[in-house]
C-alpha cells in the first residue's frame, strides 16, 4: 500500500512537472482545452466500452476466470485507455494512445490471462487448505478429491466448456398453454335487494 502510495505521489510530481514544462513553449491556455479535450474523448471511449462488455465483466467477476473473446479484451483495452485520457496529464495520455495499438492490447490481454489464472490457482489452492482441516473430522480422502474434481468441472462448464452428460442439462417441460376464464358467480348484495 505504501509502494503504491509513493508511485502515485512521484506520478502527479511527475505530470505536474511536465505541464509546467510544456507550459514554457505553448500558451496554458492550450495546455487547458487539450486536457478538457482529452476528458471528453476518454469519458466517450470509456462509456461506449463498458456498456458493451457489461454482463462479460461481471461473469468474469464472480468466475474469477478471463473469457477468451477477443471482443472483450479489445473493450477492456479501449476502456482502460478511456480512463487514462480522462486523467490530467500528458503521461497518462501517452500511455491511452500506447493501449490503442492492438499489439498493446494483445500484450495486456495475456497479462490479465495470466493474472486471474494466478488469482484463480490461490482461491482453489485456499479452498483445498481450508478442506484439508475438513478431512481430519472424519471425512473420507477420496471424497475430497471427488468434490474437487466435480467443482472444477463445474466451474468449466461455466466458462462455455462442453457439459459432460445428460444429467447436468437443464430441464424442460413440454407442453401447451391454454387461457381459462374463471367461473365468476354474482353475488348478491344487501344492496341489490
Amino acid at each position: 500500500m505504501l509502494r503504491l502510495l509513493l508511485l502515485l505521489v512521484i506520478g502527479m510530481v511527475v505530470e505536474i512537472s511536465l505541464w509546467v514544462f510544456i507550459a514554457q513553449f505553448i500558451s496554458g491556455w492550450w495546455i487547458f482545452m487539450l486536457t478538457v479535450l482529452a476528458f471528453v474523448l476518454g469519458l466517450n471511449l470509456l462509456r461506449g466500452s463498458v456498456s458493451s462488455i457489461m454482463p462479460q465483466l461481471q461473469q468474469m467477476q464472480m468466475t474469477g476466470q478471463m473469457n477468451s473473446d477477443s471482443n472483450v479484451s479489445k473493450q477492456l483495452g479501449l476502456a482502460i485507455a478511456g480512463f487514462l485520457l480522462m486523467l490530467p496529464g500528458f503521461i497518462s495520455d501517452v500511455l491511452a494512445v500506447l493501449l490503442l495499438i492492438p499489439a498493446v492490447q494483445k500484450a495486456m490481454q495475456a497479462a490479465l490471462t495470466s493474472t486471474m489464472q494466478k488469482r484463480q490457482q490461490a482461491m482453489m489452492q485456499q479452498m483445498m487448505n481450508g478442506m484439508g482441516g475438513m478431512n481430519g473430522m472424519g471425512g473420507a480422502g477420496g471424497n475430497q478429491a471427488d468434490m474437487m474434481a466435480e467443482m472444477m468441472r463445474r466451474m468449466q462448464e461455466m466458462q462455455g466448456g462442453t457439459p459432460s452428460g445428460d444429467a447436468h442439462r437443464p430441464t424442460v417441460i413440454d407442453g401447451e398453454a391454454r387461457r381459462v376464464e374463471p367461473d365468476v358467480k354474482r353475488i348478491k348484495s344487501a344492496n341489490d335487494e
